[in-house]
């Protein structure tokens, strides 16, 4: 009798084992434990960024701007690389335009992508002094927020192997166009989706403007309607972490970096707080920001990441 139950322990133990030994070599080697998203340092990117200045395309700013970006991924470890590409405006002016991206996890053929626009608007043209609105404006929301929160999970993809490929990119020239003239808009984006060569990403994931205070990031209106699944499962981890700076409300269609993959095929979403007093104006400043909003952001898409 006794035999018989220490052959049944063991029998236990062997299976218990096995299963273990299986789960490890289906799950252990290909990833690694969820990373924290640090929301101080994604705030000092931000920083970083509005010190060096107005970073629209011609300007000195856009310049460091891409230096900056370049280093702090090389420095995380990403797979580099850059397209440089020229912006032909309606007006018939050419913009030197640059994506910038990194790659993490590249054995890994189910991809997603990341995406923020690094240039900022070369005008206040929604400054309520109408002298300001030739002026060119610092985005620390419109531009660096995003990308700040992007160069953090970067950071962390660097130090924490994902379980799937992650594609980072920071996009040029989405904020150059006149109102009324969408098609100089979102040149990087377009860009990078018509020369994508056979890249399809699981999953398109833009974030603009989620940097500030009380940031409050509807279901913006295309994302809804095209991606419903994609945006749903990034409103479902923000749920189960009761995170209130996702509000499961309708918001407006917007004419953002999602819209070229969308009209590929591939799911794409936008998250962004469209209801900023300030956007567009030289208002548009760091005390505007709060590293709990980019904190909120990062940690669901890290979350979104590894629970892939």
């Amino acid at each position: 009798m006794r035999q018989r139950m220490l052959n049944s322990r063991l029998y236990i133990f062997v299976v218990t084992a096995c299963v273990i030994v299986c789960m490890a070599l289906q799950y252990g080697c290909s990833s690694s434990e969820l990373p924290d998203f640090n929301s101080d340092i994604a705030f000092g990117f931000l920083i970083d960024q509005c010190e060096i200045g107005p970073r629209n395309p011609g300007s000195r700013g856009h310049k460091i701007v891409q230096r900056y970006l370049v280093s702090k991924l090389e420095e995380f470890g990403a797979n580099l690389s850059v397209q440089p590409f020229d912006g032909v405006l309606t007006t018939g002016d050419t913009l030197k335009l640059v994506n910038i991206i990194g790659n993490f996890n590249m054995g890994s053929k189910k991809r997603i992508l990341l995406g923020a626009h690094y240039d900022t608007r070369p005008f206040a043209d929604r400054d309520p002094d109408p002298t300001n609105r030739d002026t060119p404006i610092i985005g620390a929301n419109d531009g660096a927020s995003g990308v700040a929160v992007l160069l953090e999970i970067a950071r962390k993809l660097g130090k924490s192997k994902p379980p799937v490929g992650v594609d980072i990119v920071f996009f040029d020239g989405e904020d150059y166009g006149r109102e009324g003239v969408p098609e100089d808009y979102i040149l990087g984006s377009s860009y990078f989706a018509s020369n994508a060569k056979g890249y399809r990403p699981y999953a398109v994931i833009i974030v603009d403007m989620v940097g500030e205070k009380d940031v409050e990031i509807k279901k913006e209106g295309y994302s809804r309607a095209i991606s419903n699944n994609l945006l749903e499962e990034i409103y479902s981890i923000a749920r189960r972490l009761n995170l209130s700076e996702f509000k499961d409300e309708e918001g407006v269609s917007l004419l953002d970096d999602h819209l070229p993959f969308i009209k590929m095929g591939i799911p794409a979403v936008d998250l962004i707080d469209f209801e900023y007093p300030y956007w567009h104006t030289l208002e548009d400043t760091p005390d505007k920001c709060s590293k709990e909003s980019l904190g909120a952001v990062g940690t669901v898409l890290l979350e979104f990441i590894w629970q892939q």
